[in-house]
C-alpha cells in the first residue's frame, strides 16, 4: 500500500529537498509516524509536544480536510493523496488601516 504524500517547502530540508514522497500506512496517524522514521525531524513542526496537530496546519486526505474526516484516526488506502499545508495567517499588522 503506498500514499503520497505532498510535502510544504517549509519541510522539504527534512525530506531530502522532495516535494512528495511515498509510503504505506493504514491511518493518518500512523502515516505520520512512518514519516518521522524514514526522515527524522520532519513532523517536529507538525505535532505539539503531546502529540496533537498544531492549529496553524491543515492536513488534506484527497482534498478532503481531516478536520471533516476521523483526524488522525482517518483511514488511508492505496494511491491516496495526503496534502500537508501550513495556514496562512492574516490579521493586523499595526498599520493604521487594519484597525
Amino acid at each position: 500500500m503506498s500514499v503520497v504524500v505532498r510535502i510544504p517547502a517549509p519541510l522539504r530540508i527534512k525530506a531530502g529537498g522532495q516535494r512528495q514522497i511515498e509510503l504505506a500506512a493504514p491511518t493518518l496517524a500512523a502515516l505520520l509516524g512512518e514519516m518521522e522514521a524514514a526522515y527524522p525531524g520532519i513532523t517536529e513542526r507538525l505535532r505539539r509536544e503531546d502529540g496533537t496537530l498544531r492549529h496553524t496546519l491543515n492536513i488534506y486526505v484527497n482534498g478532503e480536510s481531516i478536520r471533516f474526516l476521523q483526524g488522525l484516526q482517518t483511514p488511508l488506502q492505496d494511491g491516496d493523496e495526503v496534502s500537508i499545508v501550513p495556514a496562512i495567517a492574516g490579521g493586523g499588522l499595526g498599520l493604521p488601516w487594519s484597525t
